[in-house]
């Protein structure tokens, strides 16, 4: 089994680590590092993600492009931005959740090593999905207020997850964006 993902993990791979990471990219990664990381969001991000169906990634790029000065995005932006991660996403990251999901826990110290390798080869998968998002962000508007900001932010939130909104795992988000620090709305 982890011979035929390696398989087929290398040629989609091949050069894509090797591209340098844009300023966008390396503030993306840094948001969506930051924004995971903060209380309940993690829960409510794999909640939309297991149960709704919903790109986290895509979400975290979102709520990224609104706060970070880049505006609204509209669904046009959005389907562009899932289109560039789309088969990526499908065909990297998905069987690589899927087979470390598969291997759980509480395993021999063999098995869980190579449970490890695969959470960093999942996480590195996620850093170039975020990496080619970031290739759909739009331009930073100038003088975009914090407010503004916000705004952008909630209805990009709002776009991706639509009705899920209402939801406790959108709310969870929503709640978190407004308790957002200043220095999370950077580039």
């Amino acid at each position: 089994m982890a011979r035929n993902l390696i398989a087929t993990i290398s040629p989609l791979m091949t050069g894509v680590a090797d591209i340098p990471p844009t300023a966008a990219a390396a503030a993306l990664w840094r948001f969506a590092l930051d924004f995971y990381a903060l209380p309940d969001v993690s829960g409510a991000l794999i909640e939309l993600q297991d149960r709704a169906g919903l790109d986290v990634n895509l979400i975290l790029f979102a709520l990224w492009h609104g706060l970070s000065g880049r505006g609204r995005l509209d669904a046009q932006q959005l389907a562009a931005a899932d289109q560039a991660v789309g088969m990526f996403r499908a065909e990297i990251i998905e069987p690589l959740r899927m087979l470390r999901r598969r291997l759980g826990t509480g395993l021999d110290a063999d098995t869980r090593q190579l449970r490890e390798t695969i959470t960093r080869v999942e996480l590195d998968a996620e850093k170039i999905a975020l990496t080619r998002l970031a290739g759909c962000a739009g331009p930073l508007i100038i003088g975009i207020d914090r407010a503004d900001r916000h705004s952008a932010a909630v209805a990009n939130l709002a776009l991706c997850i639509g009705s899920d909104l209402s939801a406790r795992a959108g709310a969870v988000i929503r709640t978190t964006l407004e308790g957002l620090p200043a220095d999370c709305l950077i580039g």
